[in-house]
């Protein structure tokens, strides 16, 4: 596989990246460098070009050079455009045209041209979709950031805005002509992606990136690392409060200093280190670099800061393990304090170093906090929020310390192999020819939590059980999202579900013949949506006692979803409520502590029904699985309901479930025996 990366920002070569240097040298660079040398090291792939802009700049020769071997199978190609100097990206737009026509003249003098492209970024994305448009070669998409994003959470001068509606465009055209669209995280997916017109689920995936997170759960703090802090501070000793981010106004780092310099505990108990990229003196720097930096400066003048701040100007990267280590070292917390920050390499880096996390609850960091355990989430509005995080942290020993440890997640949950390995996969799947469907004799669609999961010896027994079931189509049916469910999924090595029904029935996805991506059901949106006032709905439960809202990425356009920890009486009285409203709408209460809200149409069992009569299937043909209350409506409309022996909520003993089978066998291991159950049950008929 001969795969050619399109990267135009920034300064990219091959080794010793000044990250930095300019303010589009950042996060994507070096996630672009390590899932080359990641993906380089798998025997299917043959050759790596990253391609990107040649231009004259005072940053030095090499990115003059039109072409870098940076290993056996990696090359960097440099390509010239109308315009021979540096571009920020805010120019590149008027660059696609031309860097498209020397791409496309790149590839047409190759002796083998590539198999797949994948675009990195807006501009990027908008070169691919011209040269698929005229090869036919497919394209993956990875955008980093999202323009949409930045327009809702920043003030911009209308020279500004113009920009970014044309990088907005370049998005819109990336989404829609990509084959297959990689995200980091959750909110990346499902929220960032939402407000675009070209928004496609389905064709989205969610890859977390890895990093080489070694260097950093080893390091210690060095000399040359304390060297670099040490004079800025009166005692040095003191707990820091440390950031790394570049100094552009989507990191938000003069917040970081307000809430530092606001807070009294802080200031009096801590230091504050800020170590915003590598920099001159200010006539060297961009307008916008120029003015988060004065920004932070006015601040720590303004709350007499000096001797509690350290600013350094520049750092090595060696340095960067040791400053984390410095920090941790004096038990210390990292804040990445960003408006929006789509997944957050510095956290994984800390994390593994052992710094507990205050994170941003905008973009990646919910994934990582999630998956982690080691910090906590804030509003980057509010310098208060993020004042109060640090302090609740440096001010208990205990919870520094389980934070502490709970970093060590992060280095196996965040790998480039893995990485590497999933994304062949569907890259894999993408350029094969499409299979023929197989006709769907038999139907299992079963819940994924406790259900089909619930240990990896289960899941591989139950792939390869499958794998020898002629015409028994597989299907999943769960309370989480989309992109949830194929995370999960895909972590287990479980086979690919012919349909997806998620978010608690309220959604459908049908795996499209690439058998890569999947295509929301549209038949079945409008089904639900007959009698759905949601806005309505939420206004009469909008501080209800008993109930909670969760967050925004469990709120969908057909689900309201709630903590609701007081049993079945709040779910009844959610439903008295809605009733005495006039609205209708469907209730679903799970573990004792969730609670759904859906259109009275919509549920698990609704759309097992509508499932069924798409297939064209007897009643005796479908069988469904489950552990919970979400899954009674499901269980209850299906003669053919299997019980798994670890059940929760009480389902054996309803009477409403009397004719289903109770697994003597937990998770996958229990609905391989019910499928045999009703089976000789049939046989036997």
């Amino acid at each position: 596989m001969f795969i050619l990366h399109i990267a135009l920002q920034g300064c990219l070569k091959g080794r010793d990246v000044d990250y930095g240097l300019t303010a589009d040298t950042g996060g994507h660079i070096k996630y672009l460098l390590e899932l080359v040398e990641a993906s380089a090291q798998d025997s299917a792939v043959t050759r790596i070009v990253m391609a990107t802009r040649r231009f004259e700049s005072p940053y030095g020769p090499a990115y003059e050079a039109p072409h870098e071997q940076v290993s056996p199978k990696v090359e960097i190609v440099r390509l010239a455009s109308a315009d021979p100097g540096y571009l920020p990206k805010e120019a590149l737009h008027r660059e696609i045209e031309s860097y498209t026509r020397a791409l496309l003249d790149w590839i047409a003098a190759q002796p083998c041209r590539p198999d797949l492209l994948h675009a990195h970024y807006a501009d990027a994305g908008a070169v691919a979709a011209a040269v698929k448009r005229a090869t036919g070669i497919p394209f993956v998409f990875t955008a980093h950031s999202l323009g949409r994003v930045k327009a809702s959470v920043m003030t911009l001068a209308p020279g500004e805005a113009a920009g970014l509606e044309r990088r907005i465009a370049a998005e819109e055209t990336a989404l829609a002509k990509a084959d297959l669209v990689i995200a980091s995280s959750r909110d990346e997916a499902e929220v960032q992606y939402a407000g675009y017109r070209a928004y496609d689920p389905g064709a989205i995936r969610i890859l977390p990136p890895g990093s080489d997170l070694s260097a950093f759960r080893a390091a210690s703090a060095s000399a040359s690392a304390c060297a670099l802090l040490t004079p800025f501070l009166r005692d040095p000793q003191k707990p820091p409060v440390l950031a790394i981010a570049r100094p552009v106004a989507k990191k938000n780092l003069p917040a970081l200093v307000r809430a530092f310099g606001e807070n009294a505990y802080l200031r009096e108990n801590a230091n504050l280190v800020v170590v915003a990229g590598i920099r001159g003196g200010f006539e060297a720097l961009d307008d916008e670099r120029a003015g988060e930096m004065r920004a932070i400066l006015e601040l720590v003048d303004r709350y007499d800061l000096y001797g509690k701040v350290a600013l350094p100007k520049s750092h090595r990267p060696e340095d960067v393990p040791a400053l984390y280590a410095f920090a941790r070292e004096r038990r210390g917390v990292f804040v990445n304090p960003a408006l929006n920050e789509p997944f957050g390499l510095t956290l994984l880096e800390a994390a593994a170093a052992g710094l507990p996390l205050v994170a941003t609850d905008c973009g990646g960091p919910n994934d990582i906090i999630e998956m982690c355990h080691n910090g906590l989430l804030v509003d980057p509005r509010s310098p208060g929020a993020i004042a109060g995080a640090c302090e609740t942290i440096l001010r208990d020993p205990a919870r520094w310390d389980a934070f502490s440890r709970a970093g060590a997640r992060a280095v196996d949950a965040y790998d480039w192999p893995r990485h590497a390995a999933r994304y062949h996969g569907l890259a894999a799947r993408l350029l094969a020819a499409p299979e023929p469907e197989a006709p769907v004799r038999q139907l299992l669609v079963c819940d994924i939590d406790n259900t089909l999961v619930g240990g990896s010896a289960c899941v591989s027994t139950f792939r390869d059980w499958h794998a020898r079931q002629s015409g028994l189509g597989f299907a999943v049916a769960t309370g989480r999202s989309l992109h949830s469910a194929l995370s999960i999924l895909e972590q287990q090595d479980a086979p690919s579900p012919r349909v997806i029904v998620s978010s608690v029935g309220s959604e459908i996805y049908r795996l499209r013949a690439n058998g890569t991506t999947y295509r929301q059901d549209a038949g079945w949106r409008a089904h639900i949506a007959v009698g759905w006032q949601r806005e309505a709905v939420a206004r009469v439960l909008a501080g209800m006692a008993g109930i909670a809202p969760q967050g925004p990425l469990e709120q969908r356009a057909f689900k309201l979803s709630y903590f609701a920890p007081g049993g079945r009486g709040v779910a009844a009285a959610v439903r008295r409520r809605l009733q005495e409203a006039g609205l209708s709408a469907s209730v679903i209460h799970s573990h004792g502590k969730y609670l759904d809200i859906l259109p009275v149409r919509a549920s698990k069992g609704a759309a097992v029904a509508y499932l069924r009569k798409a297939f064209d299937l007897a009643e005796n043909a479908v069988f469904v699985a489950g552990d919970s209350g979400n899954d009674i409506e499901m269980l209850r409309s299906v003669p053919q309901s299997i019980i798994v022996a670890n059940y929760s909520d009480g389902l054996a003993a309803r009477p409403d479930l009397a004719h289903s089978y109770v697994a003597r066998q937990a998770y996958a291991l229990g609905i391989i025996e019910g499928v045999a159950h009703f089976r000789r049950r049939a046989a036997l008929a």
